[in-house]
C-alpha cells in the first residue's frame, strides 16, 4: 500500500535484498522489505507519540480544571479503544508472532489502526475540553496539535497515511464537539492537508525512489564485490593513515593462512615485500608510495608472512575524508601465485630439457653466447665441451628406451657433479651433452677436468637391476679472449674434435686444431667428388676370394667397392663408405654394386657364390627385394648364388619389420649371411628368429686368437659349435697369418676370408683364378700374426739432420706405424717423431713403397697416451711433400 512500484530489473533484485533483510521484517514475507523495515519503524516510534498525547491530555486536564462529574461513557470508551490501538500499533515492532500474524495485510491493518487511535485520541481530547467550555476548547486544541505534530514526524515516510491520520484527528474533533466553526476548519483544513500530503507525497516518492534505487545499486556493488572476492580472481585492503591494515579480504587472510585477530593493526609493509626493496631493482616500493601518498598500480611484491612463496600484484591509492585530511589508502590485490608458477613451468620447459633438468640446446647457446662477450662487449676467455656417450645406442637397443632414459638421468647427476661451480652443462638431445667452461683455457686444466668427466661417466651404473657400463668421448674447443669468437664457429670446432676423438678410439678427448678443420673441408669435398664418380661411372669392384677350409678351393667371391681417385688414387673404402652412409649415397652405391656384382658373376662357374654387404639404409627400404629381384632377372643369376651379408644392426630399428624383408627374401630363393657377428649386439634370438644360412665371424675375434692365453679361440669355438647346431656355415674373416688359418681350421670353421689367400681381385684377375678353382689355393702371409694396429689421422714430424718433415700417420701399433707423404725412404734411415705435443719417440724405418713407410720403433709407445696427446706444432721451411 505504501511502498513504491518497481521497475522489472528491481524485482529481479528484491529476492536477494529480501533475504539480506530478512532478520529485520521476518514474518512479513511478500512485502517489499523497504516498505515493511519503515512501517516497523513507525511501530517502533509510536511508544513517543503515546507519551506525547499523554502528556497533551494531562495539560488539558489540569489547565481546564477537569472534574470527575465531567467523566462519560463515551469519553471512557475512547480513551479505552486508544489505548488498546496504540499497544496493538506497538506491537508488531517487538513481536515476530504479531508481525506473522498480520502477513501481508499488515500495511493495511497498520492504516486502520494509526487512524482509529487518532480519531479515537481527538474524540477524547476534544470531549473532556470541550466541557470545560471555551477556556477548555482552547487548551484542548492547543493540546491536540502538540500531539498531532510528533505523530505526523513519525508519519512523515508515509505521507499519505500521515493525511489520514490527519483526517482521523479531524473526524475525532467533529465527533467530540459538533459545532459549526470546528466544521468549518475541518472543510479548509483537511483539503489542504489533503493537497499538501500529496504534493509532499509525489515529491517524496521521486526522493524515495531514488534512495530506494541508490541501495539498490549499493546493493548490487556489494554483490559483485563480494562475488568477486569469492571466485578468487581479487580481494580488497584498507590501511589507516599509519599504513595498519584496517581490513584485508577475507580470501588474501586464508592464501597466506594467517591469523585474522593477528594480522588486521599489523602493518601492511611488514605483510608485504616488494621485490624493488629486496632486489635493488627500479620498482617503487609501497613504503616509497605511501610516504609520498601517490596512487600504484600493479606492484608486484612477496608476502612476507606466508609459510609457502606466494606472489601478489597490488594496486591503490590514497584516499581522504570531507576535510581533506589523508585517512590511508585502499585498493585491491591479486594473487599472482598460480601465475608466477605457470610462467616458471613454461621457462622451465623452453629453457631445461624436461627429463635430466639440464639446459637444453637453446638455453645452453644462449649461456654459451653471453659466456664469449664481456659486460663491455670485449671477448671473455672460455672454453666449450661438446660430449658424446660411447656405447649408449645398445643400452637404448638392448635395454628399451625407459631404462636409457634413466641411465641419461644418472649421467647427467654425475656430470653435474664432476663440473661443480666451473661451468654450465647442458643437453643437446639423445647422449649428447655440451658443457660450457667460462675463464678456463689453460690446456692441462682443460685436461684434467676431461679426464674427470671420462672416468667418472665410465663408473658402473645400476639402473633396475641392470649394471651397465658406458664411456663418453670429449671434443674441447678453446676462445683464447683475445680475439672475437663466434659460438656457432666454436661449436662447430669443439664437434669436429669430438668427432677425432670418436675415430682415435672413444673414451679420450681432443682439443680442436686447424687440421680437423682440413679433414672436414675434405670430407665434404670427397663427399661431392663420391656423388660425381657414381654419375660418371667412376666406382669399382674387387672381389675378394672365399675360400672352403676343408677343400681349400674358391668357394665364391665377397663384393668390396672400389674407388681410384683421378687426382688423389685409390681411397679406402673406410674413408667413403662412412661418408655415403651419412649422406645418403650408400642407396645408390649399394644398388650399383648389387646389379655389378650379380651381372659378373653369372658368367663363373654355377659352385661359385657372389656375397654383397647390404648397408641397415638399404635393408630399411620397402623397394630392397623388389631390386634384388630385378638385379636377378637382368643378370641371370640363379638366386641360390647370391649371398646378401646383413649386420646385426638391422634388428635394432624397432619400427621395422625386419621379419617381413627377411621372408621376401627368402622366398626370392637367395642365401641371408650374418656378417660382423659378435661386434656389440649379437643376440641369440636373432637366430632364432631370422633365416640366415652362414655366420660370418668379425675379423677382431680373429686378431691375437692364435697367441698363447687368449680367449677369443674359446669365443670362435662357440661360435662355430652354434653355428652347426643350427645348421649354418661359418665363415672368418680377415685371416692373414699361417697360424691363424691353423687355428681355424682347428675350431671347426667352413670357410675362410682374408690376405691369407690374397688381396682382393679385380674383375679380370678374378676369372683368372677362377679358371684354376679345381686346383688347391695355397696361402700366402706370415707365419705369426703381428700387433693389433688402429687406424689414425694425424699430422707428424718426421726429424732427420736437421730437418723436420711433415707427414700422415695412417695407422698405428705399440711398435711401429704407417706412415705416407715421405717418398721413397732407404730402409733402415733412423728418425725421430714427434706423434704429439710432448711424445716423441725414435723410429727406423723397415720398408717403403712411394709416399708410404713402415717404421718401427726403439721402445713401445702408449697407446692410450697416444690417442690424448694433441697434434704436434710443426713447423719447416721445406715443401708439403718431400722426397727423402
Amino acid at each position: 500500500m505504501f511502498g513504491q512500484k518497481k521497475s522489472p530489473q528491481e524485482t529481479a533484485e528484491a529476492p536477494t535484498i529480501q533475504r539480506r533483510s530478512q532478520g529485520a521484517v521476518e514474518g512479513l514475507s511478500g512485502i517489499n522489505p523497504i516498505s515493511a523495515v519503515s512501517l516497523l519503524a513507525i511501530c517502533a516510534l509510536w511508544p513517543i507519540v503515546i507519551g506525547v498525547r499523554t502528556l497533551a491530555m494531562m495539560i488539558t486536564v489540569v489547565a481546564g480544571g477537569f472534574a470527575l462529574s465531567d467523566v462519560s461513557l463515551p469519553l471512557v470508551m475512547a480513551i479505552l479503544v486508544s489505548i488498546v490501538i496504540d499497544v496493538l500499533i506497538f506491537l508488531p515492532s517487538v513481536s515476530t508472532r504479531a508481525r506473522q500474524l498480520a502477513g501481508v495485510r499488515f500495511p493495511r491493518m497498520l492504516a486502520w489502526v494509526v487512524c482509529l487511535s487518532s480519531a479515537a485520541y481527538s474524540f477524547a481530547l476534544l470531549s473532556i475540553a470541550h466541557s470545560l467550555g471555551p477556556v477548555g476548547e482552547l487548551f484542548g486544541l492547543i493540546a491536540l496539535l502538540g500531539a498531532l505534530l510528533p505523530s505526523l514526524v513519525v508519519l512523515v515516510p508515509h505521507r499519505m497515511l500521515m493525511f489520514l491520520a490527519s483526517a482521523s484527528t479531524a473526524a475525532g474533533v467533529l465527533a467530540a464537539c459538533g459545532e459549526l466553526q470546528f466544521m468549518i476548519g475541518a472543510m479548509v483544513f483537511l483539503p489542504a492537508m489533503l493537497l499538501v500530503a500529496l504534493i509532499r507525497s509525489k515529491e517524496d516518492h521521486a526522493a524515495e525512489a531514488k534512495v530506494d534505487q541508490q541501495k539498490l545499486n549499493n546493493e548490487r556493488a556489494r554483490c559483485l564485490l563480494s562475488d568477486y572476492e569469492k571466485s578468487g580472481r581479487g580481494w580488497f585492503w584498507e590501511t589507516d593513515r599509519h599504513g595498519r591494515i584496517v581490513y584485508i579480504s577475507h580470501e588474501a587472510i586464508s592464501a597466506i593462512e594467517a591469523d585474522p585477530d593477528t594480522i588486521i593493526g599489523q602493518p601492511l609493509s611488514s605483510v608485504i615485500c616488494s621485490p624493488g626493496a629486496e632486489g635493488g631493482g627500479s620498482e617503487r616500493t609501497f613504503n616509497f608510495h605511501f610516504s609520498a601518498r601517490t596512487a600504484f598500480n600493479d606492484l608486484a611484491v612477496h608476502v612476507a608472512q606466508s609459510a609457502e612463496e606466494r606472489a601478489w600484484s597490488l594496486s591503490g591509492g590514497p584516499f581522504y575524508n570531507e576535510f581533506g585530511q589523508f585517512v590511508g589508502f585502499r585498493g585491491h590485490g591479486t594473487d599472482l601465485t598460480e601465475v608466477k608458477r605457470s610462467h616458471e613451468a613454461v621457462t622451465q620447459l623452453a629453457r631445461y630439457d624436461n627429463l635430466t633438468g639440464l639446459a637444453n640446446r637453446l638455453y645452453i647457446k644462449e649461456l654459451f653466447e653471453k659466456a664469449l662477450v664481456g659486460h663491455r662487449g670485449e671477448p671473455n676467455p672460455c672454453s666449450l665441451f661438446l660430449l658424446d656417450l660411447d656405447r649408449f645406442k645398445q643400452v637404448n637397443d638392448t635395454l628399451g628406451h625407459p631404462i636409457g632414459d634413466a641411465l641419461l638421468k644418472q649421467v647427467s647427476e654425475r656430470l653435474k657433479r664432476t663440473i661443480g661451480d666451473s661451468g654450465e652443462v647442458g643437453r643437446l638431445g639423445g647422449d649428447e651433452f655440451q658443457v660450457v667452461l667460462p675463464g678456463i683455457i689453460s690446456e692441462e686444466r682443460l685436461a684434467d677436468i676431461a679426464r674427470s668427466v671420462i672416468v667418472n661417466l665410465s663408473h658402473p651404473y645400476m639402473v633396475e637391476g641392470n649394471q651397465i657400463v658406458i664411456g663418453a668421448s670429449v671434443g674441447i674447443a678453446i676462445a683464447d679472449g683475445r680475439h672475437v669468437s663466434g659460438a656457432e664457429t666454436l661449436i662447430r670446432n669443439a664437434d669436429l674434435a669430438l668427432y677425432s676423438a670418436k675415430e682415435n678410439g672413444r673414451g679420450i678427448w681432443k682439443f680442436y686444431s686447424e687440421d680437423m678443420h682440413k679433414v672436414a673441408h675434405e670430407r665434404r669435398a670427397l663427399e661431392g667428388e663420391l656423388r660425381a664418380a657414381l654419375q660418371a661411372g667412376g666406382m669399382s669392384i674387387a672381389y675378394q676370394p672365399v675360400v672352403n677350409v676343408a677343400t681349400e678351393t674358391i668357394s665364391g667371391f665377397e663384393a668390396l667397392a672400389r674407388w681410384e681417385h683421378p687426382v688423389r688414387g685409390a681411397i679406402s673404402p673406410g674413408i667413403f663408405v662412412p661418408i655415403a652412409e651419412e649422406s645418403g649415397l650408400i642407396m645408390q652405391l649399394g644398388e650399383w654394386v648389387l646389379r655389378t656384382a650379380c651381372a659378373d658373376a653369372a658368367a663363373w662357374p654355377r659352385q661359385v657364390r657372389i656375397a654383397v654387404n647390404v648397408s641397415p639404409m638399404q635393408f630399411a627400404d620397402p623397394a630392397f627385394p623388389a631390386i634384388v629381384l630385378n638385379a636377378l632377372a637382368q643378370s641371370g643369376l640363379e638366386p641360390e648364388r647370391l649371398e646378401l651379408e646383413i649386420t646385426e644392426s638391422v634388428f635394432l630399428d624397432d619400427k621395422l619389420d625386419a621379419a617381413r624383408i627377411f621372408e621376401r627374401l627368402k622366398a626370392i630363393g637367395v642365401r641371408l649371411a650374418l656378417d660382423d657377428f659378435g661386434t656389440g649386439y649379437s643376440a641369440l634370438g636373432y637366430l632364432r628368429t631370422a633365416p640366415f644360412d652362414k655366420i660370418k665371424i668379425d675379423q677382431s675375434f680373429l686378431r691375437g686368437a692364435a697367441q698363447s692365453g687368449s680367449a677369443n679361440s674359446a669365443i670362435i669355438r662357440s661360435i662355430v659349435s652354434l653355428a652347426e647346431a643350427l645348421n649354418m656355415e661359418t665363415t672368418a674373416e680377415g685371416a692373414e697369418t699361417i697360424d691363424e688359418l691353423e687355428l681355424i681350421r682347428s675350431l671347426g670353421c667352413s670357410h675362410v676370408q682374408g690376405y691369407i689367400y690374397g688381396k682382393p681381385l679385380g674383375l679380370k684377375e678374378a676369372n683368372e683364378r677362377l679358371a684354376g678353382v679345381d686346383s688347391h689355393v695355397e696361402p700366402i702371409g706370415h707365419k705369426h700374426s703381428r700387433e693389433t694396429r688402429y687406424k689414425v689421422l694425424r699430422t707428424i714430424g718426421i726429424h732427420h739432420d736437421g730437418y723436420c718433415y711433415p707427414a700422415r700417420i695412417k695407422n698405428i701399433s705399440p711398435g711401429g706405424a704407417l706412415i705416407e707423404g715421405l717418398w721413397d725412404v732407404p730402409p733402415g734411415t733412423e728418425f725421430e717423431v714427434a706423434l704429439g705435443v710432448n711424445l716423441k719417440v725414435r723410429a727406423v724405418a723397415r720398408w717403403s713403397v712411394e709416399d708410404c713407410t713402415g717404421l718401427q720403433f726403439e721402445l713401445p709407445i702408449s697407446l692410450e697416451k697416444f690417442r690424448r696427446s694433441s697434434p704436434p706444432q710443426i713447423s719447416t721451411g721445406l715443401p708439403e711433400l718431400l722426397r727423402a
